[in-house]
């Protein structure tokens, strides 16, 4: 059975991870880090739990994002492609979440060491993805982020209807095909992570950590990544 391409496990687990955490870790997005901001807002209005792991989530993507371009640039010089040992790393961080949610059970809503932990644990994978997919898969849509993506297609589509002659049309139509379904992916990734919070909250943790295993053998096809995405070494 054909592996999925890169870019689309990415975008399935960034909308799964970004909702599962929400959903578990006392609202903490762990993608979508910025987000962060809103509400930490929230939890000081209302009292709400989940203040430590907003404050920190950006500071440590931050670190993350750094320390892992710092890792990207020194690979190439040895003849080596970041990109699989940046997923490993990323796999090895979701087996450990996988490994805690499963022994500690559901997660509380008030805040406390391990979902704290757990909360870093998700915002440094996500870091390396979206580190990752900025430098090394740039002509691919964002995996974590659709409000640019989705900003683009409502432009592309006017711009058809305004001139569906224009010499651009063609172009913006492959433009909207890629991203649309980079959106739908995301989407996916949302509906399956609140599923899996709802019926299964410790094992749906364990989720990410298989999809990144096929992202590893997804990257492996280099035709696949190169051709359709022009990938980017450092």
């Amino acid at each position: 059975m054909k592996t999925p391409p890169l870019p689309t496990l990415l975008s399935f687990n960034g909308g799964y991870v970004d909702t599962l955490g929400f959903l578990s870790l006392s609202g903490l997005f762990t993608a979508h880090v910025t987000g962060n901001f809103v509400t930490l807002g929230a939890s000081m209005a209302h009292g709400l739990d989940g203040a430590w792991s907003k404050l920190l989530a950006l500071p440590v993507f931050c670190l993350v994002v750094f320390a892992s371009r710092l890792v990207c640039l020194k690979l190439p010089s040895q003849n080596r492609s970041p990109i699989r040992p940046m997923l490993v790393v990323k796999l090895l961080l979701f087996v450990g979440v996988a490994a805690y949610a499963l022994y500690h059970g559901p997660f509380r809503a008030d805040e406390g060491v391990a979902t704290l932990t757990v909360g870093m644990a998700l915002v440094s994978a996500m870091a390396i993805q979206n580190g990752l997919h900025k430098a090394h898969l740039s002509k691919a849509p964002p995996s974590t982020l659709m409000t640019g993506t989705t900003t683009q297609i409502m432009l592309d589509l006017a711009d058809i209807l305004a001139d569906p002659k224009a010499d651009e049309v063609a172009t913006a139509k492959a433009r909207i095909k890629k991203m649309a379904a980079a959106v739908a992916t995301f989407a996916l990734g949302c509906g399956f992570g609140a599923v899996g919070y709802m019926y299964a909250p410790a094992v749906a943790f364990t989720l990410p950590a298989v999809i990144a295993v096929v992202a590893l053998f997804a990257s492996s096809a280099a035709a696949e990544i190169l051709k359709p995405y022009q990938l980017l070494l450092c």
